[in-house]
């Protein structure tokens, strides 16, 4: 397993106040926030068990999917849904949009 499979479920851990706040305001939004999340994950595993082009799409897709959070989080807080995201969740999704990336090429 790779280790930043463990940084994708400690930050979906850690997201999960912030998915609940914006539910009072968007059920839309949540839903979209949460379908993104697991789809990180999801696919970074499901990717570890591949090999060649196979692995190469699914961590495409987790890093799709790891991008559509970012713009989730970006939309809440223009909305006023949320106010001053934790420096460690925006440093773990951007470990997370990193690792992705690397994997990705």
């Amino acid at each position: 397993m790779l280790r930043i499979y463990t940084t994708v479920i400690d930050f979906i851990r850690s997201a999960s106040p912030i998915i609940a706040q914006i539910g009072r305001h968007d059920r839309d939004l949540t839903r979209q926030f949460r379908r993104a999340s697991v789809s990180v994950a999801l696919n970074l595993a499901e990717g570890q068990s591949l090999r060649g082009g196979s692995r190469r799409l699914r961590y495409l897709t987790a890093l799709g999917s790891a991008t559509e959070v970012r713009a989730c989080l970006d939309v809440a807080e223009a909305l006023g849904y949320i106010q001053n995201l934790s420096p460690n969740i925006v440093d773990d999704l951007n470990k997370i949009q990193a690792t992705l990336y690397k994997l990705s090429r």
